[in-house]
């Protein structure tokens, strides 16, 4: 089965190219991919793939059902927004929507998932069950797209396995990488308002300063990491925004800070968010002011199912050879599969995109991939379904 599906892959490698060219250079936002939605239509509907629409607005779930549809489902899933990045890549296929750009390769998720949709749909004889493939908005957004589709019933018949992969420029083109159990962390956004009493500089004794009240909330925020947690349990508390709108002589009366948290552990995940809060507000009135403290809940910690995990690595091993599958570290950074994979047994995994010169990193104007990625990502996901779903 493995050398008939290369040799699908491989047939089919230049229709990949040219999708995920398309989508690349026709980039939109979270939650409004209309445009990329239909053209992701189209595409299903000229290879005979069946689907339906209209998820959270501009998802679609395409399905190829086996011999027995109703025996098992498989779900696989590639998002397809973009981030509000200017490209300052001069390649043919630059991004034409000024200020937006994919920037985190799911220009190369979609058309990937497209080319696995082609080879299980020419393979659907072979197998008994349903393979569900899912193109999901938002997933750069809170509060993630992947937990609207849920909402809106995508897991209702209880999915035994749900797969999703992710480029990963580190990694060169022909590896991929695997992380059983838990493998990113929960992702958590702060904005915070320090109220206090403006004025002359000059004249700190008549005021309430909002900027020193501000500098102390950030400082003594630290402790939640450094004293309250765990610390076998890894966490980050970043602050990236502060705004007082004074001047060298002028004390504001309001400063905005805006930040992220992040952590493996759900539990201590809300104990902090109500540390950080006592210890904000406990702040603001011994400086005389007032505290707004929003914490917008994100996406929770993704999880590798151990069982799923360790099959999808002896598939890999067999699909690339095992000099070419490695296994990952934990990572602080977040995704909204995770919603998925803490309600149904899931296997999220990296696809090396690198050219094994220059790391072209994730959310920056400069990212691209080395497309012969897309040989290997359509085949390897269409196999690791089928052996989920087959054996």
């Amino acid at each position: 089965m493995i050398e008939e599906i290369k040799n699908i892959a491989q047939n089919n490698f230049p229709k990949i190219i040219e999708v995920r060219r398309y989508l690349h250079q026709n980039p939109e936002l979270s939650f409004k991919e209309f445009n990329t939605s239909k053209y992701i239509q189209s595409i299903l509907s000229e290879h005979n793939i069946s689907f339906t629409n209209g998820h959270v607005e501009t998802g679609i779930i395409a399905t190829v059902q086996g011999n027995n549809p109703m025996d098992k489902e498989i779900l696989l899933r590639a998002d397809i927004d973009a981030l509000p990045i200017h490209e300052e890549n001069e390649v043919d296929y630059c991004s034409k929507n000024n200020g937006k750009m994919h920037a985190c390769g799911h220009d190369v998720h979609s058309a990937s998932l497209f080319g696995t949709a082609l080879i299980l749909n020419q393979l659907k004889n072979k197998f008994n069950g349903t393979i569900k493939l899912v193109f999901q908005p938002g997933e750069e957004k809170i509060p993630g797209g992947a937990s609207l589709m849920i909402k809106d019933g995508l897991l209702k018949n209880n999915p035994q396995a749900c797969f999703a992969q992710h480029v990963y420029p580190d990694l060169p083109v022909g590896k991929v990488g695997f992380r059983p159990g838990i493998y990113m962390a929960s992702a958590d956004e702060i904005y915070v308002t320090v109220k206090g009493k403006g004025g002359y500089a000059a004249l700190p004794h008549l005021l309430s300063d909002p900027i020193l009240m501000a500098s102390q909330i950030i400082q003594n925020l630290q402790q939640i990491i450094s004293r309250y947690n765990n610390p076998g349990n890894p966490s980050v508390l970043s602050f990236g925004f502060i705004e007082g709108n004074g001047a060298t002589n002028i004390i504001p009366d309001t400063v905005t800070i805006k930040g992220t948290f992040r952590t493996f552990d759900e539990d201590w995940r809300f104990k902090a968010h109500q540390k950080m809060k006592q210890i904000a507000n406990s702040i603001c009135e011994s400086g005389g002011g007032s505290c707004e403290f929003d914490i917008k809940v994100g996406y929770p910690f993704l999880v590798n199912d151990e069982a799923i995990t360790q099959t999808s690595i002896k598939a890999a091993k067999n699909y690339l050879g095992k000099e070419n599958v490695v296994d990952l570290d934990l990572r602080m950074t977040s995704e909204d599969f995770a919603f998925i994979s803490q309600k149904r047994p899931s296997c999220f995994y990296r696809l090396g995109t690198g050219d094994g010169k220059t790391v072209k990193r994730l959310h920056t104007s400069k990212f691209d991939v080395d497309e012969k990625c897309l040989k290997i990502s359509s085949g390897l996901m269409a196999y690791m379904a089928l052996m989920q779903i087959i054996k």
